[in-house]
C-alpha cells in the first residue's frame, strides 16, 4: 500500500487543488464572465467530444492498465507497447472523424431548435475529440506506470487555470466569441503536448512494436479485451454528460449553463474517490496478475470505509450551505439547488462502494461490468428523455442519480463475485477445497 498511500495523497492534493481553482473558475468568473448560454455552449462542446472522444481509443485506455504488468521492461522500453496504445486511436480517430462528417446534418438538426449556437462552432468538436482522446491514452499509459501525479495536474489545474485565462480574455474584450472558443479547445491540446513531453522525459518509450514478444495472441487478447470494454467505456463517460447533451436537445442553452455550475459542485464528495483510483487501479491489476486476493480485499475495504466516511462529511457541509453559495451567483441560478442535493445522493452512494470498478474490470469478470455499463447507459437516455421533459434539469439529475445507484449496486454483486469464484479456485489448487 506505500505506493498506492503515497501517490494516492498526491493526487488527492492535485484533485482538491483542481476543484478549488474550479470552484473559482466554475462558480465565480464563469458566472460572471459568461452569459447562461455561452457557459452552456462549453458544456455541451465538451460533452459531445468527449462522448465520442472515448470511442476513439477502442478500450485502449483500459488495455493498458490490465496488460501493462505483462510487458513492463524498462530495458527493452516495454516492447513498443506504447506503439499498440498510440496505433489503435489514431485508427479511431479517423473512423471517427468520418462518422461525423456523415452524420453531422442528423447532429445538427438535434440542436437546431434549442441550442443553435452549438451548431455555429460544431466544426471545433473535430481538434477537441484529437486532444481529449489522445490525453486519455498518454494518461492511462502514466498510470500504468505509476506515474499518475504529473497527468493529474494537468487535468485537475493546468486545464482549469488555463480556462481562466480565456475566459477572461473574452471577457476583457481581447478576443472574440470565435477566439474564445477557439482558445478553449487549444487548452486541452496544450494539455496533449505537455503530457507527450512528460511520457518522453520519464520513460523514453518506443513505439515500435516487439512483435516476438508481442505477438499475435497477444494482439487479438487485448483487442478483444479492449472492444469489449470499448463500449463500456463509452458508456461510463455517457453517465457523465448525458445529462448536458439531453438538456441542450430539450432546454435552452441557458439551462444547461445552470445544470453546469450545480452539477459540479456535488463533485467535491466524489474527488477523494478519483484520486485513489487514478494509482489503485494499476495496484489492484498487479494484484491479479499475482494472485493476491488479501491484497484485493484490503485495498477495497479501507477504501469503502475511507470514502464513506470523508463522503458524509462533505455531503452535510455542501447541502447545509448550499443556499448561501448560491446567493454569490447571478440571479437564475439558484434553480439549481435542488441538482445539488439529487446529485449528492448519487456520488455519496459512489463513495459508499469504493473501488468496486477498478477491482471489476481488471478483473476476468470485466465482460460482466461492460455489458452493465451498456445497459445503465441504455436506461439513463430512456430516463432523461421520460424525465427531462416532465421534470426539466431536475429531471436530469434525477436520472444520473438513478443510474449511479443502479450502477453502484449491480457492480458491487459482480465483484464479491468475482472474489468468490478467484479464492474457490486457489483453494481448489491448494487441496483445500
Amino acid at each position: 500500500m506505500g505506493v498506492v498511500k503515497r501517490q494516492g495523497i498526491k493526487n488527492t492534493i492535485s484533485t482538491y487543488a483542481g476543484i478549488l481553482i474550479g470552484f473559482v473558475n466554475l462558480l465565480i468568473i464563469q458566472p460572471q464572465f459568461l452569459t447562461k448560454e455561452e457557459l452552456g455552449l462549453t458544456r455541451v462542446l465538451y460533452a459531445f467530444s468527449m462522448l465520442v472522444a472515448t470511442f476513439v481509443p477502442m478500450g485502449v485506455t483500459n488495455t493498458a492498465i490490465r496488460f501493462f504488468p505483462r510487458f513492463k521492461n524498462e530495458t527493452h522500453r516495454h516492447h513498443g507497447f506504447l506503439g499498440y496504445m498510440l496505433l489503435v486511436p489514431i485508427a479511431g480517430y479517423l473512423l471517427s472523424g468520418i462518422l461525423l462528417w456523415v452524420f453531422s446534418d442528423f447532429i445538427q438538426d438535434r440542436y437546431a431548435a434549442e441550442s443553435p449556437l452549438f451548431n455555429t462552432y460544431f466544426e471545433y468538436v473535430f481538434p477537441l475529440i484529437f486532444s481529449l482522446s489522445f490525453v486519455n491514452v498518454l494518461t492511462s499509459y502514466c498510470i500504468a506506470n505509476y506515474k499518475s501525479t504529473i497527468p493529474s495536474y494537468l487535468n485537475d489545474v493546468g486545464v482549469r487555470l488555463l480556462t481562466i485565462l480565456a475566459v477572461s480574455l473574452y471577457f476583457l474584450k481581447w478576443i472574440t466569441l470565435d477566439g474564445f472558443v477557439m482558445s478553449y479547445c487549444a487548452v486541452f491540446l496544450i494539455q496533449l503536448l505537455v503530457l507527450s513531453g512528460y511520457v518522453l522525459i520519464f520513460d523514453k518509450p518506443s513505439i515500435r512494436i516487439d512483435f516476438q514478444v508481442i505477438g499475435k495472441s497477444q494482439l487479438r487478447e487485448m483487442f478483444r479485451y479492449g472492444l469489449v470494454l470499448w463500449l463500456a467505456g463509452v458508456a461510463s463517460i455517457g453517465l457523465k454528460v448525458f445529462d448536458a447533451l439531453m438538456i441542450g436537445q430539450y432546454l435552452p442553452l441557458a439551462f444547461v449553463g445552470v445544470y453546469t455550475v450545480a452539477a459540479f459542485i456535488p463533485t467535491v464528495i466524489e474527488a477523494p474517490l478519483n484520486a485513489f483510483d487514478r494509482i489503485a487501479s494499476s495496484r489492484i491489476s498487479f494484484a491479479w496478475q499475482e494472485g493476491d486476493l488479501e491484497e484485493i480485499r484490503s485495498i477495497y475495504r479501507k477504501s469503502s470505509l475511507y470514502m464513506f466516511v470523508a463522503g458524509c462529511f462533505l455531503f452535510l457541509h455542501i447541502n447545509l450551505n448550499i443556499a448561501d453559495l448560491f446567493t454569490f451567483l447571478p440571479s437564475g441560478y439558484e434553480e439549481g439547488a435542488v441538482i445539488v442535493m439529487i446529485l449528492s445522493i448519487g456520488c455519496l452512494f459512489n463513495m459508499a462502494t469504493g473501488l468496486n470498478a477498478a477491482v471489476l474490470f481488471t478483473s476476468e469478470k470485466y465482460s460482466y461490468g461492460a455489458a452493465m455499463l451498456v445497459v445503465l447507459a441504455v436506461l439513463l437516455l430512456g430516463f432523461q428523455v421520460a424525465f427531462i421533459p416532465w421534470l426539466g434539469m431536475a429531471g436530469a439529475a434525477l436520472a444520473t442519480a438513478l443510474a449511479s445507484f443502479l450502477y453502484n449496486f449491480a457492480e458491487g454483486r459482480v465483484y464479491f463475485g468475482s472474489l468468490s469464484w478467484r479464492t474457490a479456485q486457489a483453494e481448489s489448487r491448494s487441496g483445500n477445497f
